[in-house]
């Protein structure tokens, strides 16, 4: 009697190498949230979390890059300090900053899809500048939709202001982290298709 002793690959190699860049995308967001500042006209600090979502979704596309957020919001809702300032667990999901970090996963699968399309991944530094600022802004209004409901919400105040204090006030931070994400896109390749 012959026994088989060939490996049966219970997941493809594209799959597991997807997952790897996810959960380094996922991982480098959180880092960016360490990277924290007051905000001169709002009490909602600012920090480099958003680079990351529009990096995750130029670099791995809109599925991975919409999965690298997921993880990274799962793992801060299971007490990785991966949120603002190091803090983790489902009050910073629920609390006045949550809507923020539930709008990452879809920005960054938008930031991707506006980037890339339906075609395939190309290579960051060969989508077009115009394209790549029109992704991020699109993933910008994902986010501030996201932030200015969740401040309106929890804080109970009304939508007017959570936009002012939630998005308005962040325009010149998100200027400079498209203009990075840009420039990082144009000068170093992150092993991307």
């Amino acid at each position: 009697m012959s026994v088989e002793t060939d490996s049966v690959d219970l997941v493809g190699a594209d799959v597991a190498e997807n997952v790897a860049r996810a959960a380094v995308f996922a991982a480098l967001a959180g880092a960016f949230a360490y990277v924290s500042f007051p905000n001169p006209v709002s009490p909602v600090p600012v920090t480099l979390q958003v680079l990351g979502v529009f990096l995750a979704g130029i670099y791995l596309g809109p599925l991975w890059g919409g999965v690298s957020l997921a993880l990274y919001v799962v793992a801060g809702a299971v007490g990785a300090p991966v949120f603002s300032g190091g803090s983790a667990g489902l009050g910073a999901l629920l609390g006045p900053y949550g809507g923020y970090l539930w709008s990452y996963p879809v920005a960054a699968a938008l930031t991707g899809l506006v980037a890339h399309g339906t075609s395939g991944l190309a290579k960051p530094r060969e989508v077009s500048v115009p394209r790549l600022v029109a992704a991020m802004l699109a993933g910008t209004v994902v986010v501030y939709a996201g932030g200015t409901l969740g401040y309106a919400v929890v804080q109970n105040v009304g939508l007017y202001r959570a936009f002012v204090v939630a998005a308005v006030a962040f325009v010149p931070a998100e200027a400079f982290k498209i203009a990075a994400a840009v420039g990082i896109t144009r000068t170093e390749d992150l092993g991307a298709a």
